[in-house]
């Protein structure tokens, strides 16, 4: 089922030991830059997990729609999209992609 408004694309990332504190450093700034102002963007935020470990962060970026991250980032829309230096800080890592039209209060 295709989508009909706004889409949340969740990046979940279990970090290497010791490694949150430097991605969450790093979504403040470098993965912020990466969606802050592109077309179709309408925010982002991120933290880290409160009773899945220290290692447990998120990127949530939202969208207008689907086809709005799959014109941003191409045929690989459903890839985790890592910037330099990242994969040095995650042990894992997964996109997901969210229909956020049944509700929205942010």
């Amino acid at each position: 089922m295709e989508p009909a408004g706004r889409v949340l694309r969740i990046f979940e990332v279990e970090t290497k030991p010791g490694c949150a504190g430097e991605l969450l450093r790093n979504f403040a700034t470098t993965s912020a830059a990466v969606v802050d102002g592109k077309p179709g963007n309408t925010g982002y935020f991120f933290g880290q997990g409160v009773d899945t470990g220290e290692n447990s962060v998120m990127f949530v970026s939202s969208w207008e729609s689907l086809d709005a991250i799959k014109a941003y980032f191409g045929e690989d829309w459903q890839q985790s999209y890592l910037p330099a230096g990242y994969e040095n800080l995650i042990e894992r890592c997964s996109v997901r992609h969210f229909d956020m039209t049944g509700g929205w209060n942010i």
